[in-house]
This record gives C-alpha cells, sequence and structure tokens, in this order.
C-alpha cells in the first residue's frame, strides 16, 4: 500500500494479514462516515411523516387528513428513491463514491429548503420525488465502499455502524422534527433538516479521505474486461440465492416503511396519545431497533448463518406487531412495538452479509442497487396502501395487520437459503 492509511480493496472471503488488520482498525472512520450520511438522510425521509397529523401542514398542503394523499407522499418518494438505486447505483463501481456522495447530499439540502418553503400539496410531492432520486443511490454506494475496505468477517460489524443511522435517524427525527413542529411550525422542520446538511458533508468528507477509488472500467490489473463483466452481471441476474434475498428484503423494509409512516399517526390518532407526549414514545421503538442492529451484528459475523438471523428476525417482528394489535394498555402497546422493532433491527446488518454471501464481489454495486432499489420501488406501495385500508375501514389497525401479513410471507422466502447461506 502507498499510503499506510489508504482504505484496503480486498475480496470478499480475505483472510486478514498483521498489516491489514492494522490497516482495517484504521479505516473505520469510513463506516461512521457513511453513518453521518445515512442518519441525514433518514431525518430527511421520515420527518415529513411527523407531519402528517398537523393540521397546519395539512392546511398549507389544502388536503386535510387525507391518509391517502398522506401516504403518497411517502410512497412517491419511495418508489423514485427504488428507481434511481437501480439505475444509478452502478455508477458506484465507475466513478468515485466520495464525489457521488458529496453532489447527493449538497442537493438533499437544497431540497429540503425548498419543501419548507412549499405552498401546495403538488409541489411538495415533486420534492419528495426529486428527494428520493437525490438519495436513491446512497445505499448500494455505502455496501459497496465497505465491502471493498473489509474482510467477510468484519462485513456485517462495519456493516451495522452505518445501518445505525436508520434507527438514529428515526428516533432522533421524529421527536425533533414534533419538538420544532411544536415550537416553531412545520416549514422549520424543513429549514432544520437543510441547515444540517452542510457540518454533516463535512463530517463525511472528513471520513472518507482516505479512500481510494480506481474506476474499474480502467483497472486492468485488477478488474475484469468489460465481456467478464457483462458475465458476471448474468451470472448475478440468474442466481436464485439473489432473487430470494431481494424478495425477504421487499418485505424487510415494508415493515420499516410502513412503521416509519404511520407510527406517529397510530400513536396520536390510534391510541390518543397527545403530542407532546409522542415524540418521548415514538423514539423508543427504535431506540430497541438500534439495540437488535448492534446485538444482531455481533451475533452475525460470530455464528454466519446470516439466511436463518434474517428469517427469524421478521417473523418476530411480526409477533411484535400482533401483541400490539391485541394490547389495549398504553404501556403494553409501546412493550410490544418496542419488541417487535428489535426483532426488526436483529436482521438488519445480516441482511447486507447475506447479499454478500449471496453475490460475487466484482458486481457489488450492482448487486446492491437492484436489491436496494427493488425493496424500496416495492415496499414504496406500504404507506399508500395502508392509507387505503385505513380509509376504507377507519381503523388505523387495518395497517399494521397489512404489515404482519407481508412479514409472514416475506419470511417463507428464505427458507430454502437457511442451510445454504
Amino acid at each position: 500500500m502507498s499510503e499506510p492509511n489508504a482504505a484496503l480493496t480486498l475480496p470478499a472471503n480475505a483472510a486478514i494479514s498483521p498489516e491489514q488488520s492494522q490497516a482495517v482498525t484504521l479505516n473505520w472512520s469510513i463506516p461512521l462516515a457513511l453513518f453521518a450520511c445515512v442518519l441525514l438522510a433518514f431525518f430527511d425521509k421520515v420527518s415529513i411523516a411527523a407531519l402528517f397529523p398537523d393540521p397546519g401542514f395539512q392546511q398549507a398542503m389544502g388536503i386535510g387528513f387525507d391518509p391517502v394523499a398522506l401516504g403518497l407522499l411517502m410512497t412517491a418518494f419511495l418508489l423514485s428513491y427504488g428507481a434511481s438505486s437501480i439505475l444509478l447505483s452502478a455508477c458506484g463501481d465507475l466513478f468515485s463514491p466520495t464525489r457521488i456522495l458529496s453532489c447527493m447530499m449538497l442537493s438533499w439540502g437544497g431540497l429540503m429548503l425548498l419543501m419548507g418553503l412549499s405552498n401546495s400539496y403538488r409541489s411538495m410531492l415533486l420534492l419528495r420525488i426529486l428527494l428520493g432520486i437525490a438519495e436513491g443511490p446512497l445505499f448500494a454506494l455505502a455496501y459497496s465502499i465497505v465491502r471493498r475496505s473489509f474482510p467477510l468477517q468484519l462485513q456485517a460489524r462495519a456493516t451495522v455502524l452505518w445501518l445505525l443511522g436508520t434507527p438514529i435517524g428515526a428516533a432522533i427525527g421524529i421527536p425533533l422534527t414534533l419538538f420544532m413542529l411544536h415550537q416553531f411550525g412545520w416549514r422549520s422542520t424543513f429549514f432544520l433538516m437543510a441547515g444540517l446538511t452542510v457540518p454533516v458533508l463535512l463530517l463525511a468528507l472528513y471520513g472518507l479521505r482516505h479512500v481510494r477509488f480506481i474506476p474499474q472500467h480502467t483497472d486492468k490489473r485488477s478488474a475484469p474486461a468489460w465481456a467478464e463483466r457483462k458475465q458476471a452481471w448474468g451470472q448475478l441476474f440468474r442466481s436464485p440465492a439473489f432473487w430470494l434475498t431481494c424478495t425477504f428484503n421487499i418485505a424487510f423494509l415494508t415493515y420499516l416503511w410502513g412503521l416509519n409512516s404511520w407510527l406517529p399517526s397510530y400513536l396520536i390518532k390510534g391510541k390518543g396519545i397527545d403530542l407532546n407526549h409522542a415524540g418521548y414514545l415514538s423514539s423508543l421503538p427504535f431506540i430497541a431497533m438500534l439495540i437488535g442492529e448492534v446485538l444482531g451484528a455481533w451475533l452475525s459475523d460470530r455464528f454466519d448463518r446470516r439466511a436463518l438471523a434474517c428469517l427469524i428476525s421478521l417473523l418476530g417482528a411480526s409477533g411484535g406487531l400482533v401483541l400490539v394489535l391485541l394490547a389495549h394498555d398504553v404501556t403494553l402497546v409501546m412493550g410490544a412495538m418496542i419488541i417487535s422493532t428489535f426483532m426488526w433491527g436483529l436482521g438488519a446488518a445480516n441482511i447486507f452479509a447475506l447479499l454478500a454471501k449471496a453475490t460475487a464481489s466484482g458486481v457489488s454495486a450492482m448487486a446492491g442497487g437492484i436489491f436496494n432499489g427493488l425493496g424500496n420501488f416495492a415496499s414504496a406501495f406500504s404507506p399508500m396502501l395502508m392509507g387505503l385500508l385505513i380509509a376504507f375501514s377507519q381503523h388505523l389497525d387495518s395497517g399494521l395487520w397489512f404489515l404482519v401479513v407481508v412479514a409472514v410471507l416475506g419470511s417463507l422466502a428464505l427458507l430454502p437459503l437457511v442451510r445454504r447461506l
């Protein structure tokens, strides 16, 4: 290595030499920098869900409490997010990920600023679509960077460091949004997110400063020729394990986006919890999710049963939701919700480690983009479908029953992989 702190580029199944071990230790700043990016992105994603019950936001958008229209704000974002992830993530195999991330984050800040100035539902919907396009490649880029920088036996732990931005983003973002909403009005929530872009961008640039990326199409020594790359892509598309993992991820993300979109409304309108307390209570499930992700990463690397861990995780999450639906006391409801999100968190790091076992390292950005994009694109319909079910049944419980059914069906997709992966 030409520089002592330069990021490693290792095969997915590589063993660690003493020299590489020292370099890997120095490169933990890479997933920490990616964590900052994911945290900011998740703030941007979920903050709008906290505005759904707010009369001021509803009046400004001219829609009232219309569950379908409100759910569409999240669904439209996720559809464009998924399409962008599928179509644009391959750029991570060709261009500098640091430059791509910098451009992405600058666009996030500008779009959040424009959302704070929006005065109509149509403009807000359009801005949400553009935000989805701008955020789409993030997870694939993060997955590709970690996979190229860490050996297999450290990937779950490295992955969970940046994945923690998801539950922490929800745990902090929703109550923070509710606080800003209560104190300064709904527009301030978007201005705050826009302002956070600059320090997070600087932190990310500092953390990724040692990443040395050589575009694979110009590196004749280590990258395959274009013909070989096309062959690798063909093998990826013909892999049953890859598509079963993608199918499971659709159910896995359906749970996440359904819960993120409707949890504040469920607590406030479904359980009658006062807005001042909803922010505190709505953060507890995501704190449990965070703890589950940390524990799940350790267990995943220790036992290396990725498919089994993912299956148990989502089944446990669905069981927790059933308990939520059957409970009536607020304490029992929150306890069951905490169990559900904790179980989901156990599988969060495992699912990317499962993807790494199911695919070749040479197509990591492509595989990660399809995996993340397809999962988000398909699960994007969950907030709107839940809104339709809620509007039809006039009861918020129907939305959670939808998540239970999808989680159980998705878990079954991993049964053929339990023994192999």
